[in-house]
């Protein structure tokens, strides 16, 4: 069985699919980017205000499912530039610090959704 998760702490999907979906004893998150649920504009200041707010959308929806970054055990890291991924990695490794970092992929891709600088989802236990 599965169960959508959903909260007004992220973003809503910008399309036809769910913030995340959980199932037995592990929930997945879609993509997210890094939008302020707030005011619903990118955050500004760059690569790593963009990654500061994808992953506080990632922790977000994982609380929402009740769940949590200590808990992620796969990361897909969507990058516009390679060339980003220093700064990137840099505000990555804040919010994995505890209970050691979780399994990641990071590619750079040809574009993202609004032009976006970064994109990540996570699989998490529960």
């Amino acid at each position: 069985m599965k169960q959508v998760i959903s909260t007004e702490k992220a973003p809503s999907a910008i399309g036809p699919y769910s913030q995340a979906v959980a199932t037995g004893s592990m929930v997945f998150t879609s993509g997210q980017l890094p939008i302020d649920p707030a005011t619903g504009a990118f955050a500004e200041g760059g690569i790593a205000a963009q990654t500061r707010q994808s992953l506080t959308n990632v922790q977000k929806v994982l609380e929402a499912a009740g769940s949590g970054m200590d808990k992620v055990v796969k990361t897909t890291v969507f990058l516009s530039d390679m060339n980003n991924f220093a700064a990137m990695n840099e505000v990555y490794a804040e919010f994995f610090g505890e209970g050691g970092f979780p399994a990641r992929s990071a590619v750079e891709v040809a574009r993202l959704p609004k032009d976006a600088l970064v994109e990540i989802e996570a699989v998490a236990l529960l």
